[in-house]
């Protein structure tokens, strides 16, 4: 088995990877639900739309909940702290997923309008709102957390709901949700024809430029933030001792990585290059491509926010020592160990069965496949 620090060092790269997945799979889910209202002007063709992903979704949802489960195991000091202080954001992304399994299964239950309309707005905010807020909250790990921890360890949030929405969190929300869209329009491009796969393909335009354009103001705005750095002897095969280290806040410390490791580089270069090629592909009628090159874009973007953080994941702007990163803030040499054979096990497993449902139920959804399984399809 691997020593302690390698398994610290292998579950930064699994999170990350799980975090991926999510915003890949699942991310392309909530893009669609998203672009519901605004790609579907009749209900035919937003039931073209819905059933792109309905028989998917929840599957997908696996992402969400193994990367969630992953920080718990993982990170229990993370995850214990991040609840307490993004409690009500976090409770917002729950009220906003409540909309998609009874929005899939109730929408069309009824052949009203008034009905069905209030569920397609229901489908968006459960698409649009979950994204933004886990952008908000990247956008203020980047700037640290104001939280701190007494002599037994238990963490106290200072900040307030309110001051999470700053000016660069909200900058931050604004990639993460464009990025998303994105990565639902493509889907949409390649699953549907028409009128709506021509709408969805306009969508790929305007939210691939959005994410450049805000990705790359987040990043030239990210170098005027101070970034934190770690000036006490690091110690990696330890248990959780958060605070036994030294830490500070300067100018340009989130850039340091890049200067050390230029090959790391490649992950903006890859959101940027990933999110045009994404736009040029859909126009070009390689839409697979599209959704290939989408997904590479949010493997830049989100590998560039862990790049740039290394080895921190949850700084603190109040109490500077308090700051959690990947070596002080994990589970036994033991717990990960046992968790890195489950993953081993069950992430092919998963991959398999995904892959084998996206294969049995690949294709176009068309107007006339939905007239014609009026009850047999969302």
């Amino acid at each position: 088995m691997f020593d302690y620090t390698t398994l610290k060092v292998i579950w930064w790269l699994l999170v990350g990877v799980l975090l991926i997945g999510f915003a890949i799979m699942d991310g392309h889910d909530m893009g669609v639900g998203t672009l519901l209202p605004f790609v579907g002007k009749s209900d035919v063709e937003r039931r073209v739309v819905i059933n792109t992903v309905a028989p998917h979704w929840d599957g997908n949802q696996v992402w969400f909940i193994t990367g969630g489960g992953a920080i718990f195991a993982a990170w229990p000091l993370v995850y214990a702290t991040a609840f307490s202080g993004f409690y009500w954001a976090m409770l917002a992304v729950l009220w906003a997923l409540f909309f998609r399994p009874v929005g899939f299964d109730y929408r069309s239950k009824i052949n009203n309008p008034t009905w069905r309309n209030t569920w397609d707005w229901g489908l968006f905010i459960g698409g649009a709102v979950p994204p933004l807020i886990f952008g908000v909250a990247f956008g203020n790990l980047l700037q640290g957390v104001p939280f701190q921890f007494d002599d037994r360890m238990v963490s106290t949030y200072t900040g307030s709901f309110w001051a999470l929405l700053n000016p660069f969190a909200l900058l931050a929300g604004v990639v993460s949700t464009a990025m998303i869209t994105l990565q639902g329009a493509t889907y949409l491009a390649h699953r549907t024809e028409g009128d709506v796969q021509r709408r969805a393909i306009t969508a790929v335009t305007v939210m691939g430029l959005l994410m450049v354009v805000t990705f790359i103001g987040a990043g030239v705005w990210l170098q005027a933030i101070d970034g934190y750095r770690i000036t006490s002897p690091v110690v990696t095969d330890t248990l959780a001792a958060p605070l036994d280290k030294t830490v500070v806040r300067e100018a340009g410390a989130w850039m340091a990585n890049y200067a050390a490791v230029p090959l790391l580089w490649v992950l903006p270069i890859l959101g940027v290059a990933g999110a045009l090629g994404a736009v040029v592909l859909a126009r070009a009628g390689r839409t697979l491509l599209a959704f290939v090159a989408s997904s590479l874009a949010i493997a830049g973007v989100i590998g560039t926010a862990g790049a740039s953080m290394f080895p921190f994941v949850m700084p603190s702007s109040t109490m500077l020592n308090a700051s959690l990163t990947l070596w002080d803030s994990v589970s036994s040499h033991l717990t990960l160990g046992i968790m890195l054979v489950v993953a081993v096990i069950f992430v092919p497993i998963i991959l398999i069965y995904t892959s084998w449902a996206y294969a049995v139920m690949r294709g176009k959804v068309t107007a006339a496949y939905i007239r014609e399984n009026q009850h047999t399809v969302y």
